[in-house]
């Protein structure tokens, strides 16, 4: 019987002889087993439910606890199992595929036309508040910059532009850093539908006019979350329900700098796909910026790029308790939706406007095959995924496999095919 924890899980290494889990079990270092050391060596962290379903996800992931697939290699004879992936949207170990699925479907929105870059970012001085209004204070940031963008789209260019948005809500080194990635069309349709509207430049919106309009729409939105009682204040931040004190932070986030910044346009939606596929599906940390882990000291080492240092590669250390304490902070609300589609591209109607912009630019003479593009491989990414099929033997390399069974829970899994510490 199978009796194999979850921090014990992300440590399975090799089965009995004639019978294996998959090669891609194979021990390395991964925030899996990461975050099974800080369990293991420190007290347990003050999380929600969520949160622990999240880890528990992570520490499951690609072991018999999810259930596996058996193979049987036609060479050599011998069996082996694959063990299923938790699929978890903050798990690294399963983004590759997420992401390439997300991808494929955003194909079909692709217009051949100037695509924008800009990234909306609030003051630190939020931070507290926004860790225990996670999903009213992201809600309003996308509300907020996504409202900034089409207004000044509309101002402009009397059009709808499309935008895509993708909260990112972590620095390099794991700290809070909450910003919105946005993808613009440079152009969008005329009220009447019968135009394509283009930006004829490259470029898009003035970032100071951006960034005050942004803000403002943001101080009004606290304003607004705070008299309809949607703002939650805990421990140390219990006085700030009080409205004078409320409003000292306020001012004090209004005089720090919102930064809003508009980085080169892509050239086309090739440039486009790039930029997404590395970016939609990326978490706090990858396992590939790991690079040691230290049980008997209790740290964890990551390399990580300093941006106020010209983007340079540094390593830091951290106690395995602060880093689990970090990586937890990223844990997003239970079916918040971190990617978001507006105006052109809002959901509802958007293969409709869509079809109709791409005609609009056929006749202008701009032609697009979405059939032509095709994911870019991402070496990072897949590096670090473990969620592909299995392809060859673990025993003596044959990619002459076939398909046995599906287990879909652990207890019928076969003794042999188990590893030894799992029984």
């Amino acid at each position: 019987m199978l009796s194999l924890s979850a921090q014990e899980g992300a440590d399975v290494q090799t089965g009995e002889a004639g019978c294996s889990v998959s090669a891609a079990t194979t021990p390395r270092l991964t925030v899996a087993r990461v975050i099974a050391a800080a369990l293991r060596l420190f007290p347990r962290p003050a999380l929600s439910a969520h949160g622990w379903k999240v880890l528990g996800a992570l520490l499951a992931c690609r072991t018999p606890l999810l259930g596996a697939h058996r193979y049987h290699c036609t060479d050599c004879g011998k069996d082996h199992l694959d063990p299923h992936s938790c699929r978890n949207r903050h798990c690294p170990s399963c983004q590759a595929a997420l992401s390439r699925d997300w991808l494929e479907r955003q194909m079909q929105c692709l217009l051949p036309v100037t695509y924008f870059h800009v990234v909306f970012t609030l003051p630190h001085s939020l931070n507290a508040l926004i860790a225990q209004n996670h999903r009213a204070l992201h809600d309003l940031l996308f509300d907020c910059a996504s409202a900034t963008l089409l207004e000044f789209g509309q101002n402009k260019f009397k059009t709808r532009l499309g935008v895509t948005a993708v909260l990112h809500t972590w620095g390099q080194t794991l700290v809070d850093h909450h910003h919105l990635h946005c993808i613009v069309t440079g152009g969008g349709l005329s009220a009447d539908g019968s135009q394509w509207r283009g930006v004829r430049s490259g470029y898009l919106f003035p970032k100071k006019a951006l960034s005050k309009v942004f803000r403002a729409k943001y101080r009004d939105g606290l304003q607004r979350l705070l008299d309809e009682g949607r703002l939650e204040f805990h421990g140390q931040l219990a006085g700030l329900a009080e409205v004078r004190a409320f409003q000292r932070l306020k001012r004090e986030a209004l005089h720090k700098k919102w930064v809003v910044y508009a980085k080169r346009p892509f050239a086309g939606p090739e440039q486009v796909l790039r930029y997404l596929s590395r970016y939609t599906h990326r978490i706090a940390i990858g396992n590939g910026r790991l690079l040691k882990l230290d049980t008997a000291a209790r740290t964890v080492t990551f390399g990580y790029k300093d941006y106020n240092a010209g983007s340079q590669r540094k390593v830091m250390t951290l106690g395995l308790d602060e880093f689990l304490r970090r990586f937890s902070l990223h844990i997003l609300p239970e079916g918040f939706v971190k990617i978001r589609h507006y105006g052109l591209l809002a959901n509802r109607g958007s293969k409709e406007r869509i079809a109709q912009a791409r005609a609009l630019l056929v006749a202008e003479g701009k032609a697009l095959k979405t059939e032509d593009l095709k994911p870019p491989a991402n070496p990072t990414v897949s590096e670090e995924s473990q969620t592909a099929a299995v392809t060859k033997c673990p025993h003596c390399g044959s990619m002459r496999l076939s398909l046995v069974d599906i287990y879909h829970k652990p207890q019928q899994i076969p003794a042999c095919l188990l590893p030894e510490n799992s029984s």
